[in-house]
């Protein structure tokens, strides 16, 4: 197969590179010399050859020219910029000098490129009209409610969950060039993690261990929003809503449970009751005066009620010798 003529001259070229030699490299096959010695070589080289694959090797192939520098066009608008500032002063001024406040910070663009240094502020700081473009982010802490969620706990049990999420920006440069709507990406995913980490709980769970809930779902959106410059300092869980249903169950539990402990209250004071009574028994019969002394202690007490009935205790040992006689 015929070889063009620049395809022996790039081989010739690219093995001398490769071979590092300082003799020269025989180009082709056909030991051509260079075009500087040959003119007719010059000459083939400088027109358009064909390949037996059909292949035109044209200078219309080659890498087009490099295009200009944009550092060059930056500071042609740049300098403009500057003229029409120091032509039009101090009416300028007013444009070029802008204010935040002590909670606010600016992220200025020039020509979409974002400055070094950082964000500006507060207070005064200088941009270039028709080259500068800022942004204002609000430093303070952002609350918000996360909208009650139905949520399929572990146990299966459906219940509608709400919360309040705390959060601020401590890097408004990522929070502007890594994320389009900091707020609204931060309050979907609020929604998402409340749904994926109460979803992983038992309903006494989530309805004894809210504290520790909080703190794993402030976590959790933590770690996911600190790429976007953002802190979550705070999630709390306001409120969990059960189906109507599910409370009467739950009362139903709850009152059966407090009767049972009721009556075993009951019980264990009867049973201390009568203990007490048979000792106090036991103490009354080694003395029989004590008997009398408790009767007239009974009297002293129904008297001072201020009652019309008088009650004249009978001793009981009388009534028992009486009924030894009847037999």
């Amino acid at each position: 197969m015929e070889k063009s003529c620049n395809e022996d001259v790039e081989a010739g070229v690219t093995a001398g590179l490769l071979s590092g030699a300082e003799e020269p490299v025989p180009m082709s096959r056909h030991e051509q010399p260079t075009t500087s010695q040959d003119p007719r070589l010059q000459t083939q080289l400088s027109r358009p050859c064909t390949t037996t694959t059909g292949y035109h090797c044209d200078e219309a192939d080659s890498p087009a020219l490099e295009n200009a520098d944009p550092l060059d066009c930056d500071v042609v608008f740049l300098v403009i910029s500057w003229f029409l500032i120091i032509i039009t002063l101090p009416f300028s001024l007013f444009v070029c000098i802008k204010v935040v406040q002590e909670y606010e910070r600016a992220v200025i663009f020039r020509l979409g490129r974002l400055c070094k240094g950082g964000a500006k502020g507060p207070g005064l700081f200088f941009i270039l009209p028709c080259m500068d473009n800022y942004i204002k982010i609000d430093m303070r802490t952002i609350s918000f409610d996360v909208p009650p969620q139905e949520i399929l706990t572990k146990d299966s049990v459906t219940v509608a969950v709400d919360a309040v999420v705390y959060f601020r920006v401590f890097n408004p440069t990522v929070t502007v060039t890594n994320v389009e709507d900091a707020n609204r990406s931060t309050r979907l995913l609020a929604q998402t993690t409340l749904r994926n980490v109460l979803g992983t709980q038992n309903l006494h769970d989530l309805l004894a261990q809210r504290e520790e809930i909080s703190h794993s779902m402030q976590s959790s959106l933590d770690e996911a929003t600190d790429p976007w410059g953002i802190k979550v300092e705070r999630v709390e869980i306001k409120d969990v809503r059960l189906p109507i249903q599910l409370q009467r169950a739950m009362a139903a539990e709850a009152e059966a449970s407090r009767e049972a402990k009721a009556k075993v209250i009951a019980a264990e004071g009867e049973q201390k009751a009568a203990k007490a009574l048979k000792e106090a028994a036991e103490v009354i019969s080694s003395t029989p005066a004590a008997l009398q002394l408790r009767y007239l202690q009974t009297l002293n007490t129904i008297s001072s009620e201020k009652n019309s009935t008088i009650i004249f205790p009978i001793p009981v040992d009388m009534i028992g010798s009486l009924m030894n006689r009847g037999q």
